[in-house]
């Protein structure tokens, strides 16, 4: 069962994903915030550099917000490449006061729309160094990173707006990432909802989804 908490003990940081804004998360951000939680919503230039920068400023950013709030706990909601960036962020720095993680439609083994269009100009011009860094190849930064070591309830998406991407991606995919490639060893919980990538941040049943994984560590079921 969901419930309040005392009012800004714990934080929840959110994450978007590639080429998006902190916009896209207002809807989870306003949901999340009637619970109690402070909510440190980050807008970072997702096109402009490499996933390991990206992680290293941005998530340092917010961190340092959370320190001045002076929260007990510090929790994690993110989008996409989002999850990168944290779990990259994970692999060479600690957070004395991590909570739980929830990732949305997370590209944990790469996407095969990289593999087939990340040579393409259009492909950088809209995606950026981080784009092309999410591919399926054992070298590709989320495969290098290896298995989680937080808890980590993911939740990936079996619905698609963009039928030609879903072509180009083997199985039940969001779209954007197949439901196989959403899953890292080590997680502690995962399930499957009716939602698209664009659009499952902002899907209120997701939102709760996250809310009650970050409460009970596990998804309702």
């Amino acid at each position: 069962m969901l419930k309040p908490i005392a009012k800004d003990s714990e934080a929840i940081i959110l994450l978007h994903g590639l080429a998006r804004t902190s916009r896209s998360m207002n809807k989870a951000a306003k949901l999340l915030a009637v619970y109690g939680y402070r909510i440190v919503n980050v807008d970072y230039p997702s096109r402009s550099a490499e996933i390991g920068m990206l992680a290293q400023k941005y998530i340092a950013q917010a961190l340092k917000q959370c320190e001045v709030y002076g929260v007990n706990k510090i929790h994690f909601l993110t989008h996409s490449m989002g999850g990168i960036l944290l779990r990259h962020y994970l692999s060479n720095h600690s957070i004395d006061k991590l909570g739980r993680v929830v990732m949305l439609a997370p590209p944990n083994q790469g996407s095969e729309v990289v593999d087939k269009l990340g040579s393409w100009k259009l492909f950088y011009a809209l995606n950026g160094p981080a784009g092309l860094q999410l591919d399926t190849g054992d070298n590709s930064v989320p495969n290098r990173l290896g298995a989680v070591d937080f808890e980590l309830g993911v939740i990936a998406g079996s619905k698609t707006v963009n039928l030609l991407l879903s072509r180009l991606i083997p199985g039940v995919n969001d779209g954007k990432v197949a439901v196989s490639r959403t899953q890292v060893a080590g997680m502690q919980d995962f399930i499957v909802m009716q939602v698209s990538h664009p659009f499952i941040m902002r899907s209120e049943a997701v939102i709760m989804q996250a809310l009650y994984f970050i409460q009970q560590g596990a998804f309702a079921r």
